[in-house]
């Protein structure tokens, strides 16, 4: 299965420069291109963990966006070390996660409520906080987070991309919370017989989600230089996407991490693509809507097989 969304992907990529060889394969686009799936990336990085463990999270959106106007907030010239920005969009993001976390795993609400709700409200926060126009007059400092390079080559946001995959891919194949998060998403009935804390592996899967919601908003800010209450719309979707793509079961307790990796790069490259090609943004939304439905019906299809 993952085997061929890797060839669906090099396929996607072949279509599009034989398209528009020029503008699609020029070394600054497909710099571009990494970016927007760096930001995607970590978001459908957290939604991973989540969806493995049989929930959803509707709110990544909104904290992208919560986080980003909080960070440029105070990231003013003179005003405060770059590590309270930082520090203060990391934790809205992690609170946020943590709400969500107790009303599904406490409060037995059911993640598709809880999140729809708290996507909402943190959109509405977002927009009285920045008094609903974008924040702008931030450091130089604050802009290098995503505006820099490693070596001269490597954009920033790739290298974070790079090393926030490489660390949760580690826990989630190799560690004992990493399972319990197949076994929670598997059977969860079992999973609580066998004397996992399910509660508490759930509280910790939407903080995490959460707190990567918080560093994509951060990063965001910085790339657009400044906090917008608006940015992260549809943010879930792109993220929901690209774990689906992947090969991660809506239902739970199944997926490999590097099939959302390509998922994440799959959705920047459609979406770059079709902008080159001048395709409306309304259509857009269309086909990443019908690339969801199709990528839920081959997994529900796989399921029915076995």
């Amino acid at each position: 299965k993952e085997l061929g969304i890797f060839f669906a992907f090099i396929i996607i990529l072949a279509v599009l420069m034989v398209l528009s060889p020029k503008a699609f394969a020029r070394p600054a686009n497909l710099i571009n291109i990494l970016k927007q799936a760096s930001i995607n990336g970590i978001l459908a990085t957290g939604m991973m963990y989540v969806i493995i463990s049989g929930g959803i999270d509707l709110s990544v959106g909104s904290i992208v966006a919560l986080s980003g106007v909080i960070a440029a907030s105070f990231a003013h010239p003179g005003e405060y070390p770059l590590v309270v920005p930082i520090l203060l969009a990391v934790l809205a993001g992690s609170v946020v996660g943590l709400i969500n976390g107790i009303g599904v795993a406490y409060g037995n609400i059911p993640p598709f409520i809880v999140t729809l709700g708290t996507m909402t409200i943190v959109r509405g926060v977002a927009l009285i906080a920045a008094r609903g126009q974008p924040v702008f007059n931030v450091t130089k400092e604050f802009e290098k987070i995503s505006g820099g390079f490693i070596f001269g080559t490597i954009p920033n946001l790739v290298v974070y991309f790079v090393v926030v995959t490489l660390i949760l891919a580690f826990v989630l194949t190799r560690t004992v919370f990493g399972r319990r998060v197949y076994a929670i998403g598997g059977n969860e009935t079992a999973a609580k017989v066998s004397g996992i804390n399910v509660e508490k592996i759930k509280l910790l899967v939407y903080t995490l989600c959460g707190f990567l919601a918080g560093i994509a908003g951060l990063l965001l800010a910085s790339r657009i230089i400044s906090g917008n209450p608006t940015s992260g719309q549809s943010y879930e979707l792109d993220a929901i996407a690209a774990v689906i793509i992947g090969g991660v079961s809506m239902s739970g307790g199944s997926g490999k991490w590097y099939g959302t990796v390509i998922g994440a790069l799959m959705i920047a490259v459609i979406s770059n693509g079709l902008d080159i090609l001048n395709v409306s943004s309304h259509f857009q939304l269309i086909i990443k809507g019908l690339i969801i439905i199709v990528a839920v019906l081959v997994d529900i299809k796989g399921k029915a097989k076995k």
